[in-house]
Protein backbone atom coordinates (compact mmCIF):
# COMPACT_ATOMS: atom_id res chain seq x y z
CA UNK A 1 0.00 0.00 0.00
CA UNK A 2 1.52 3.66 -1.13
CA UNK A 3 1.59 6.71 0.44
CA UNK A 4 -1.42 7.97 -1.08
CA UNK A 5 -3.39 5.10 -0.03
CA UNK A 6 -2.85 5.34 3.04
CA UNK A 7 -3.63 8.74 3.29
CA UNK A 8 -7.11 7.91 1.64
CA UNK A 9 -7.74 4.94 4.53
CA UNK A 10 -9.75 6.50 7.00
CA UNK A 11 -11.71 4.85 9.41
CA UNK A 12 -15.50 5.16 9.38
CA UNK A 13 -16.97 7.25 11.81
CA UNK A 14 -19.62 4.77 13.35
CA UNK A 15 -16.46 2.67 13.26
CA UNK A 16 -14.43 5.50 15.69
CA UNK A 17 -14.21 4.95 19.10
CA UNK A 18 -14.71 7.81 21.81
CA UNK A 19 -11.18 8.34 22.34
CA UNK A 20 -9.58 9.80 25.43
CA UNK A 21 -7.77 12.95 25.77
CA UNK A 22 -4.31 12.92 23.42
CA UNK A 23 -5.23 9.71 22.15
CA UNK A 24 -4.96 9.00 18.26
CA UNK A 25 -5.78 6.20 16.13
CA UNK A 26 -3.01 4.63 14.24
CA UNK A 27 -4.01 1.57 12.46
CA UNK A 28 -7.37 -0.03 12.31
CA UNK A 29 -9.26 -3.15 10.42
CA UNK A 30 -12.33 -4.78 9.85
CA UNK A 31 -13.35 -8.11 11.41
CA UNK A 32 -14.87 -11.36 9.81
CA UNK A 33 -17.72 -10.03 11.81
CA UNK A 34 -18.47 -6.85 10.53
CA UNK A 35 -16.69 -5.07 13.34
CA UNK A 36 -13.40 -2.96 13.74
CA UNK A 37 -10.52 -3.79 15.73
CA UNK A 38 -8.93 -0.09 16.10
CA UNK A 39 -5.26 0.71 17.62
CA UNK A 40 -4.17 3.82 19.37
CA UNK A 41 -1.47 5.33 21.06
CA UNK A 42 -3.30 4.11 24.20
CA UNK A 43 -4.28 0.61 23.75
CA UNK A 44 -6.18 -1.72 21.33
CA UNK A 45 -10.44 -1.01 21.47
CA UNK A 46 -12.15 -4.37 20.65
CA UNK A 47 -15.16 -4.37 18.43
CA UNK A 48 -18.64 -3.37 20.00
CA UNK A 49 -17.18 -3.67 23.56
CA UNK A 50 -16.84 -0.03 23.60
CA UNK A 51 -13.87 -0.69 25.70
CA UNK A 52 -10.18 -0.49 25.25
CA UNK A 53 -7.23 -2.30 26.34
CA UNK A 54 -4.30 -0.60 27.33
CA UNK A 55 -1.31 -2.12 26.39
CA UNK A 56 0.01 -2.29 29.86
CA UNK A 57 -3.45 -5.00 30.05
CA UNK A 58 -2.27 -7.68 27.01
CA UNK A 59 -0.22 -10.32 28.24
CA UNK A 60 0.65 -11.51 24.61
CA UNK A 61 -0.52 -10.80 21.36
CA UNK A 62 -0.82 -13.39 18.42
CA UNK A 63 -0.95 -13.01 14.50
CA UNK A 64 -1.39 -16.11 12.77
CA UNK A 65 -1.19 -14.46 9.41
CA UNK A 66 -5.33 -14.17 9.28
CA UNK A 67 -6.82 -13.84 13.07
CA UNK A 68 -5.35 -11.89 16.01
CA UNK A 69 -5.60 -13.46 19.43
CA UNK A 70 -5.03 -11.15 22.37
CA UNK A 71 -4.78 -12.15 26.16
CA UNK A 72 -5.83 -9.94 28.33
CA UNK A 73 -4.92 -9.33 32.17
CA UNK A 74 -7.49 -9.62 34.73
CA UNK A 75 -6.95 -8.31 38.44
CA UNK A 76 -6.51 -10.92 40.81
CA UNK A 77 -7.41 -9.85 44.33
CA UNK A 78 -4.44 -10.89 46.92
CA UNK A 79 -2.91 -8.92 49.80
CA UNK A 80 1.07 -8.61 48.14
CA UNK A 81 3.69 -6.02 47.80
CA UNK A 82 1.93 -5.21 44.16
CA UNK A 83 -0.82 -6.49 41.90
CA UNK A 84 -1.32 -9.26 41.06
CA UNK A 85 -2.68 -10.64 37.64
CA UNK A 86 -3.94 -13.52 35.73
CA UNK A 87 -4.38 -14.12 32.15
CA UNK A 88 -7.84 -13.75 31.32
CA UNK A 89 -9.80 -15.49 28.48
CA UNK A 90 -8.18 -14.95 24.65
CA UNK A 91 -9.83 -12.53 22.38
CA UNK A 92 -10.01 -13.70 18.63
CA UNK A 93 -10.63 -11.60 15.78
CA UNK A 94 -10.31 -12.99 12.13
CA UNK A 95 -8.84 -9.54 10.33
CA UNK A 96 -10.01 -8.94 6.46
CA UNK A 97 -7.40 -6.32 5.67
CA UNK A 98 -5.22 -6.02 9.19
CA UNK A 99 -2.92 -3.57 7.54
CA UNK A 100 -0.59 -2.29 10.01
CA UNK A 101 -2.72 -3.70 13.05
CA UNK A 102 -0.28 -7.07 13.25
CA UNK A 103 2.61 -4.89 13.91
CA UNK A 104 1.47 -2.30 16.00
CA UNK A 105 -0.14 -4.20 18.44
CA UNK A 106 3.05 -6.09 18.42
CA UNK A 107 5.56 -3.44 18.92
CA UNK A 108 3.37 -1.52 21.36
CA UNK A 109 2.72 -4.56 24.10
CA UNK A 110 6.49 -4.88 23.55
CA UNK A 111 7.11 -1.37 24.32
CA UNK A 112 4.88 -0.75 26.92
CA UNK A 113 7.10 -3.82 29.27
CA UNK A 114 10.16 -1.78 30.75
CA UNK A 115 11.23 -4.96 32.64
CA UNK A 116 10.41 -8.57 32.84
CA UNK A 117 11.48 -11.50 34.92
CA UNK A 118 10.38 -15.02 35.85
CA UNK A 119 11.53 -16.49 39.28
CA UNK A 120 10.96 -20.04 38.94
CA UNK A 121 11.36 -20.07 42.94
CA UNK A 122 8.12 -19.14 44.12
CA UNK A 123 6.50 -19.26 40.51
CA UNK A 124 6.71 -15.67 39.69
CA UNK A 125 6.84 -13.24 37.17
CA UNK A 126 7.82 -9.81 38.10
CA UNK A 127 6.68 -6.93 35.18
CA UNK A 128 6.98 -3.00 35.33
CA UNK A 129 5.29 -1.93 32.52
CA UNK A 130 4.54 2.12 31.16
CA UNK A 131 1.12 3.00 30.97
CA UNK A 132 0.28 5.94 28.71
CA UNK A 133 -0.03 9.21 30.08
CA UNK A 134 1.11 8.26 33.35
CA UNK A 135 4.34 9.08 34.68
CA UNK A 136 6.67 6.60 36.00
CA UNK A 137 6.29 2.81 36.07
CA UNK A 138 3.20 0.22 37.43
CA UNK A 139 4.34 -2.65 38.64
CA UNK A 140 2.58 -6.15 39.51
CA UNK A 141 3.37 -9.76 39.16
CA UNK A 142 2.11 -12.77 37.91
CA UNK A 143 2.10 -16.04 39.32
CA UNK A 144 2.49 -19.40 38.00
CA UNK A 145 -0.28 -22.17 37.68
CA UNK A 146 -0.27 -24.04 41.01
CA UNK A 147 1.29 -21.21 43.47
CA UNK A 148 -0.32 -19.97 46.26
CA UNK A 149 -0.28 -16.73 46.32
CA UNK A 150 -1.28 -15.80 49.69
CA UNK A 151 0.86 -18.25 51.15
CA UNK A 152 3.31 -16.32 53.52
CA UNK A 153 6.39 -17.87 51.80
CA UNK A 154 5.32 -16.91 48.51
CA UNK A 155 4.57 -13.30 49.45
CA UNK A 156 8.16 -12.95 51.11
CA UNK A 157 9.92 -13.83 48.23
CA UNK A 158 7.72 -11.72 45.79
CA UNK A 159 8.36 -8.87 47.71
CA UNK A 160 11.99 -9.45 47.96
CA UNK A 161 11.99 -10.01 44.44
CA UNK A 162 9.81 -7.08 43.24
CA UNK A 163 12.07 -4.81 45.67
CA UNK A 164 15.48 -6.09 44.15
CA UNK A 165 14.06 -5.44 40.73
CA UNK A 166 13.37 -1.88 41.66
CA UNK A 167 16.42 -1.39 42.51
CA UNK A 168 17.95 -2.96 39.30
CA UNK A 169 16.56 -0.29 37.50
CA UNK A 170 17.17 2.13 40.00
CA UNK A 171 13.80 3.27 40.95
Amino acid sequence: MGLLDRLRRRLPDSARPALGPEERVVAWATTSAGGYVVVTNHGFWLPDAGSRLGWHEIHKAVWSGRALTVSPARRVDVDGPVPVYADAAPVSHTLLDPDRVPVQVRDRVTRSVAYSSHHPVPGVRVVARRIPGTDGLTWAVRYDEGVDPAAPEVQQATAELVAQARAEIGE
